[in-house]
């Protein structure tokens, strides 16, 4: 196992995964749940560092590459509510995306643990955005660039962030009005007030202005 993998490495290989299965579950919903034959063979769902998801059948390899999804998330499909069901494959989906960032940092000390744990803590997990405990901002994932899955597959950047007020205006040679220009901004997620000593960023999605670890790791508002 490589051990020269960064916390803030994993954490981007965690932020994409979750994206890609988020999308599977909200956006392309439609499509995964057409992919979940019942009659089909036990079927995992994947996120992969590249932001796309993917309906498969788990690695052939014994043991595998990464820890595997829940398997055969099919077989339920058909048994139970459809918001049920998309909620019960958000819950495996947190718990898989956890244990592969924690396998990826297997050779982290404490304090890396933490750290990681802390970043993952910040973001919403698949389970609170699929079911509507956290806001699903619209993004133009499908106008830009149509669904990001993976299809017949075994197994084997969205949203541009800008820069926060302060260094926008900076650029512009207009620093000196910038308290003033932004001073009744709000965060869009925690209302809070800008200050020019903090880090802001604004999403190309919606418009609006977050404070950095809001947003940063996403490429999106989520």
């Amino acid at each position: 196992m490589s051990s020269n993998r960064t916390v803030e490495d994993i954490f981007k290989d965690y932020s994409a995964r979750r994206i890609g299965i988020v999308r599977a579950l909200t956006y392309d919903v439609d499509q995964f749940y057409t992919q979940c034959d019942p009659e089909k063979d036990n079927l995992c769902l994947y996120g992969h560092p590249d932001e796309t998801w993917e309906v498969a059948l788990p690695a052939e390899e014994v043991p595998p590459e990464l820890p595997e999804p829940a398997l055969g998330i099919n077989f339920a499909r058909d048994g139970m509510n459809r918001k049920d069901w998309l909620s019960l494959v958000a819950v495996h989906s947190d718990s898989w995306l956890i244990s592969v960032a924690f396998y990826l940092g297997a050779p982290f000390n404490g304090n890396d643990r933490k750290r990681l744990f802390s970043m993952i803590n910040d973001l919403p997990t698949v389970y609170e955005v699929v079911t509507g405990k956290v806001a699903l901002v619209k993004d133009k994932l499908s106008v830009d660039g149509g669904n990001k899955s993976r299809v017949g597959s075994k197994r084997s950047s969205d949203g541009q962030l800008k820069s926060n007020p302060k260094i926008a205006t900076d650029a512009y040679g207009e620093e000196d009005d910038d308290d003033d220009e932004h001073s009744d901004t709000l965060c869009g997620s925690c209302g809070g007030i800008y200050n020019a000593d903090e880090f802001w960023i604004m999403c190309d999605v919606c418009d609006r202005w977050y404070h950095g670890k809001q947003i940063v790791g996403f490429g999106f508002c989520l």
